[in-house]
């Protein structure tokens, strides 16, 4: 198994920014305040811009030892040696792109509000599932709602969880109370005012309360 894939934290996803300068600064900002995993992801961009970008942002993902996982596109994934690909239920077989990344390749799976879909998606070779949106998501206002029970009724298929929509700090411990490894935002730290401190505050979700830490 890929050791990426035991890790927790903050699956930050990229903004449609097409000045690859600003981006990768704003990408910088927030894997040095530890996000675990990076999704580039950018509907705004052509296919040269995002190879562009993609390729850009690998060495900053490397110096920080976070994940980068390419959005929709595993044969970009494959091309730049990105450490996997997330496949959304429009964007190809998952079984055929698993076949197709080198071993030890991380592949994701959007599995929205459907836990069958998250069954199938293990069954065809996807290293983690992701469910969402649990809340009102600016990004994606017509998202279909997921519910806490996703999280908890998909821990016997053994992969990692990812969390997305509208998650903020505020809001975010219940998920991983139920079950989330990892929380997927968006706006919740590119947007914030202060993105660094946004991303420390989704991490403080993943720890133990003291009353926990210390009971035996």
């Amino acid at each position: 198994m890929n050791p990426l894939l035991a890790r927790t934290g903050v699956y930050a996803i990229t903004p449609d920014d097409t000045d690859t300068s600003r981006l990768l600064a704003r990408v910088e900002t927030v894997l040095a305040a530890g996000a675990t995993w990076l999704q580039y992801r950018n509907k705004a961009a052509d296919a040269d811009l995002r190879e562009t970008q993609a390729r850009a942002m690998l060495p900053l993902c490397r110096r920080h030892g976070a994940a980068l996982i390419v959005n929709d596109d595993w044969r970009l994934a494959a091309a730049i040696g990105a450490d996997g690909a997330h496949l959304g239920e429009d964007d190809g077989e998952l079984a055929c792109a698993r076949a197709a990344l080198p071993a030890g390749a991380i592949l994701g799976a959007s599995c929205y509000d459907d836990l069958d879909l998250a069954r199938r998606a293990a069954a065809a070779g996807a290293d983690y599932i992701a469910f969402g949106a649990f809340f009102p998501s600016p990004t994606k206002p017509n998202a279909r709602k997921a519910g806490l029970d996703l999280l908890r009724d998909s821990a016997p298929l053994g992969l990692p969880r990812v969390a997305i929509g509208g998650i903020t700090p505020d809001n975010a411990r219940p998920l991983v109370e139920a079950g989330a490894d990892l929380l997927a935002v968006i706006s919740g730290v590119f947007d914030a005012a202060d993105p660094a401190a946004a991303v420390r505050r989704y991490l403080d979700c993943f720890e133990l309360p003291a009353s926990q830490e210390t009971s035996p």
